[in-house]
């Protein structure tokens, strides 16, 4: 698979396979989740689930467990042409329970050596809200920001959120 670097104590990584889409959904279904998702009700986070869980065919996807239960996903959006198959979006979850205790970085390392050397990408991108305090783990790891979209997001009250284009060369 890939190797673990700093793996946090009783935390396992293996690849993602289609049963870890009830703990993602149970997740986005989260209002302490959903608020950094687009997703607007279950059936869009249905439809994100299949799409996201449905790379995990490609073993691009990685999936971080505590005694057996999925905390973790992260998953590289791999792109279809070859003109574009250095570079790739990646998203990334962890349960609200698991968050501050290594879990995104774990994953997030991983991922990262899986891209590069199973799927020789060059640049992982990323877009996350503007407000998400998971731009501080993304600094951490060696993103920076490359663009903003101030008007990503209408909320029902009318109120635009934004998001920010993060990309980290590997």
């Amino acid at each position: 698979m890939t190797e673990k670097k700093n793996s946090p104590e009783g935390i396992e990584l293996r690849y993602s396979d289609l049963s870890d889409g009830k703990y993602l959904k149970q997740w986005l279904l989260d209002p302490s989740v959903a608020r950094w998702f687009p997703m607007f009700d279950e059936v869009e986070i249905d439809d994100a689930v299949a799409r996201w869980i449905g790379f995990s065919r490609y073993k691009c996807s990685l999936t971080a467990t505590k005694e057996g239960v999925p905390c973790g996903i992260t998953t590289l959006y791999l792109q279809p042409y070859r003109k574009l198959a250095h570079q790739c979006e990646f998203g990334i979850i962890v349960a609200p329970e698991m968050r501050g205790q290594g879990v995104g970085t774990l994953l997030i390392s991983n991922l990262s050596h899986m891209a590069k050397e199973n799927f020789k990408i060059e640049v992982l991108h990323l877009q996350v809200y503007a407000e998400n305090p998971a731009i501080n783990l993304y600094t951490r790891m060696g993103f920076r920001e490359f663009g903003r979209q101030t008007h990503w997001i209408k909320e029902k009250d009318g109120f635009y959120v934004g998001r920010v284009f993060m990309e980290r060369w590997l």
